[in-house]
């Protein structure tokens, strides 16, 4: 990696979704989601460029009407990873941040620092962040990704299962068994979906064949540790809104309405 590593972010970001079709471009605050989340990313002081990957013409106009850069990719990519591996492998840089397109509020200073972990730790070949959970509910919640890092910040383990595991205060656990009582402290870490990648690494993660701890999981990080290679993870406490469905998406708008009215800049609500 040179001295001053070219940064370049990418936001892939598809039209089809069972839940939410043409997600990326629901409107927010009178301007398509998708540019609100271009917006966030250039505010980080480390990137170079940013990229929307996608493979619908729509998404494409939008982004250059906004005056963003959006490039067509294959319809056939399985994960949002293979989609930015196909823009990257095409272009100069050494680091890659995938940046998730349905979170529009995501912090900046989020993306700053997981491009500061990897360019510090030469040994990791991604990076990403986690944030402490605080209640037992997400605890308990299979769409809530923990992680477990050793004492160097490296992940040892990402689960939707409750881990670590308390043998010596839990039998038979679940939220209600549990409710009443109080969370331990730094715990557990939500894992959050925001990774820094070297670009190499990226291009040859991408031609790896599936886990069986990835594929029981259905966790595509896991893919990354099972063939030996070191995610280093960071932590904050900055939290974003993202958006799942059309009810999210009014939660969004809503919390800009209030921080709008209260004459601040939309910056952080929590994430779901």
């Amino acid at each position: 990696m040179s001295a001053k590593p070219r940064v370049v972010a990418v936001i892939p970001a598809r039209w089809a979704s069972t839940r939410f079709p043409g997600k990326p471009l629901a409107p927010l605050s009178g301007r398509p989601m998708i540019q609100w989340v271009v917006e966030r990313a250039r505010l980080a002081p480390s990137i170079n460029d940013v990229i929307v990957a996608t493979d619908d013409e729509r998404i494409v106009k939008a982004v250059e009407e906004f005056g963003g850069n959006a490039v067509m990719t294959s319809v056939d990519h399985p994960s949002g990873s293979d989609r930015i591996a196909e823009v990257v492998s095409k272009r100069s840089c050494d680091v890659v941040v995938n940046v998730q397109g349905d979170e529009p509020l995501i912090p900046p200073e989020d993306i700053e620092q997981v491009v500061q972990i990897l360019i510090q730790d030469k040994q990791a070949a991604v990076a990403t962040l986690m944030s402490a959970i605080d209640n037992y509910e997400d605890v308990f919640d299979p769409n809530v990704v923990k992680v477990v890092t050793g004492g160097d910040g490296r992940a040892l383990y990402f689960s939707r299962s409750p881990v670590p595991y308390l043998r010596d205060s839990w039998q038979n656990p679940s939220p209600d068994r549990v409710k009443d009582q109080p969370v331990p402290e730094r715990t557990w870490f939500r894992h959050i979906g925001l990774y820094a990648y070297r670009r190499d690494f990226l291009l040859q993660y991408t031609r790896m064949a599936p886990t069986p701890l990835e594929q029981r999981e259905k966790l595509e990080q896991l893919r990354i540790l099972e063939n030996g290679y070191c995610i280093k993870v960071g932590e904050t406490d900055r939290v974003s809104m993202g958006v799942d469905c059309e009810e999210d998406l009014v939660k969004v708008e809503n919390w800009i309405k209030v921080q709008e009215q209260e004459g601040l800049e939309p910056q952080q609500g929590r994430r779901s």
